[in-house]
C-alpha cells in the first residue's frame, strides 16, 4: 500500500528520529514482513507508524481472506487488538478521574454494585487496576463459544471474583478482570453502557469510525473483518469470530490500523486529536509515568501502559494476544513516534509480531548490549525451578509451565521454557541480558533475580507485568 499521511497541527519531537531511518523505514518494514509470511504463519498483517504529528506510513501484508483472495488494507480491514484494548479502558477511566467522578485512590467497592472482599483488612483502590496489582488470582473462562453463552460482563465480574492472593499494590500480576472491573466502573458512574461510553467519548471525537468493542460486530463493519486463523496440517484455516464480552473492557476491540494512528496521535499530543481533547495533558502524563516494578533495575508498569524502556528514548506501551491475532501498540513520546502492529496466522505469528517490534525498535532506536560483568564468589547462585505469578491459584500448579534456570559456567546461566533453552550472559548483580537471537542494535533482553516475600523472584525486562517465584525444592 502507498504511504499515507494525516496533517497534525502541534509537533512534539524533543528526541529527533534520524530522517534517514524514517525514509527507508517503510521499506525496512515491507522486507520483515516478507520473512515473517515466508517463516512465521502469518496469514495477514496491518500496520501503522506515526511521527511528529502525522501518520508516516500504514501497510497490508497477506491476506484478510485467503480463500476469497482479499489482501490486507490498512484503512478498511478490521483486526482484533486484543489487550491492546485495555488502553481505551484506561482512557475512558482517566476521564472520569478528570470530572472527578472517580478518585485513584478510594476503594473499587465505592462505585460498583457488588462488593470485592479487602485482603487483610487492606481494599483494592482503582489505583491497583491500573497497575496491574490487584493481588489477585488469575482467572479462566473468559471467552465464550457462542453468542449465546456470552454473558454481560458486568454480571460475569459480578459472578467471578478472584481469589485474592496477596496485599493489592504490592505486586504486578497482570489482571483481565481487574481491567473488566476498571471499565465496569466508568459504565456505573457515567450511566452509559460500556460500549456506547467509548463510542461516544474517545472513538467518535477522533473519528475512529471502524474501532468498537461490540461483539457481534455491528453489520456496517462485518464484511471489513479479517478472518482470524490457524495452522492445522500445514494450511492456515479460517477461525469463527472470537468472543471476549465476558471481560469486554479488557481486550473486545476491533479496530483498523488507521484508526490506530489516531489514537496514538492523540496519545502523542497529551490527549488531543484533529481538535478533539479526549485527555487533559496532566492525565495522558499521567498513564506514561512510572508506578510500581517488580524488579528493582528493570522496566515496570507505568499507568495503564507499561514500560518497555526506560530511557534513550522512553518507550511505552501493550501488547495483545487472542487466539488468532496478536498486536503490539509502542509510543516513544519524548520522539513523537509510535508504531502499532496487528497479524494473525498459525501459532508462529505471535513470534512473528514480537519480532517485527524488535526490529523496528532496533532500527529506530538501536542501543548497545549491556556491559559483562564476572560474578563475585559471595554471590549467591540463582539456579532453581520458577513459577510464575500470574495463574489460576484456585487449580493445581501447572508444572508444565515452569521456568528451569541453570548455570552455565561463572557467569552465565541457561533458561529452559516448555523445551526452549536459551543462554543468558552476566551484566550485574543477579543480573543477565540475553545472547540468544540477540541483534545488532537490540532491544536486549534483561532478567535480574530480586528479593520476594516467599523468596527468590525472576522478573523480565519484557514482561514488567508479571514476574516468576523460585519453587520450593520440596515442592
Amino acid at each position: 500500500m502507498p504511504a499515507a499521511s494525516i496533517a497534525q497541527s502541534a509537533p512534539h519531537s524533543d528526541t529527533l528520529v534520524e530522517q534517514e531511518t524514517l525514509d527507508g523505514l517503510h521499506d525496512f518494514v515491507d522486507g520483515v514482513m516478507a520473512q515473517q509470511i515466508a517463516s512465521h504463519e502469518v496469514a495477514g498483517a496491518t500496520i501503522s507508524v506515526v511521527h511528529d504529528g502525522e501518520r508516516l506510513f500504514s501497510a497490508g501484508y497477506g491476506y484478510a481472506d485467503i480463500d476469497a483472495g482479499a489482501r490486507v488494507d490498512p484503512a478498511v480491514t478490521l483486526f482484533r487488538p486484543g489487550s491492546v484494548s485495555k488502553l481505551f479502558t484506561w482512557t475512558a477511566l482517566m476521564q472520569q478521574v478528570e470530572q472527578r467522578r472517580v478518585a485513584l485512590d478510594e476503594d473499587v467497592n465505592a462505585y460498583i454494585d457488588f462488593e470485592i472482599p479487602a485482603y487483610e483488612g487492606e481494599a483494592l483502590r482503582v489505583r491497583d487496576l491500573l497497575t496491574h496489582s490487584p493481588g489477585m488470582s488469575d482467572v479462566g473462562g473468559i471467552t465464550a463459544p457462542t453468542l449465546e453463552e456470552l454473558t454481560p460482563y458486568g454480571e460475569w465480574i459480578a459472578e467471578h471474583i478472584p481469589q485474592r492472593v496477596w496485599a493489592p499494590g504490592t505486586e504486578i500480576a497482570y489482571s483481565n478482570y481487574g481491567v473488566a472491573l476498571a471499565g465496569y466502573i466508568v459504565e456505573r458512574v457515567s450511566g452509559e453502557p460500556f460500549a456506547d461510553y467509548v463510542e461516544a467519548h474517545i472513538f467518535t471525537p477522533l473519528g475512529m469510525e471502524s474501532t468498537t468493542f461490540r461483539e457481534p460486530l455491528p453489520d456496517a463493519l462485518e464484511d471489513r473483518m479479517a478472518s482470524g486463523y490457524e495452522a492445522e496440517d500445514g494450511r492456515l484455516v479460517a477461525q469463527p469470530f472470537e468472543l471476549f464480552s465476558n471481560i469486554m473492557p479488557a481486550g473486545s476491540g476491533t479496530s483498523t490500523a488507521h484508526d490506530m494512528s489516531r489514537f496514538m496521535l492523540a496519545m502523542l499530543n497529551e490527549g488531543e486529536y484533529g481538535g478533539a481533547r479526549v485527555l487533559q495533558p496532566d492525565s495522558v502524563q499521567l498513564l506514561f509515568e512510572n508506578s510500581l516494578r517488580n524488579a528493582p533495575d528493570l522496566p515496570g508498569m507505568a499507568h495503564g501502559f507499561y514500560v518497555v524502556r526506560e530511557a534513550g528514548p522512553r518507550l511505552v506501551g501493550h501488547g495483545g494476544n487472542t487466539g488468532d491475532f496478536h498486536s503490539n501498540l509502542i509510543l516513544a513520546p519524548e520522539a513523537g513516534f509510535g508504531v502499532f502492529i496487528s497479524v494473525t496466522g498459525g501459532g508462529e505469528s505471535s513470534a512473528g509480531r514480537t519480532d517485527l517490534t524488535n526490529a523496528i525498535i532496533g532500527r529506530v532506536f538501536p542501543e548497545e548490549p549491556a556491559a559483562r560483568e564476572p560474578r563475585p564468589s559471595a554471590e549467591a547462585s540463582p539456579a532453581g525451578r520458577y513459577r510464575a505469578n500470574r495463574r489460576d491459584y484456585s487449580r493445581p500448579a501447572r508444572e508444565e509451565y515452569d521456568i528451569v534456570v541453570a548455570e552455565a559456567g561463572d557467569d552465565a546461566l541457561t533458561m529452559t521454557s516448555q523445551d526452549e533453552t536459551t543462554y543468558w550472559e552476566r551484566t550485574g548483580p543477579l543480573t543477565y541480558e540475553k545472547v540468544t537471537g540477540a541483534r545488532p542494535g537490540g532491544p536486549f533482553e534483561r532478567i535480574q533475580f530480586h528479593s520476594g516475600e516467599t523468596g527468590l523472584v525472576l522478573s523480565f525486562s519484557n514482561q514488567p507485568y508479571m514476574a516468576y517465584r523460585r519453587v520450593a525444592t520440596e515442592e
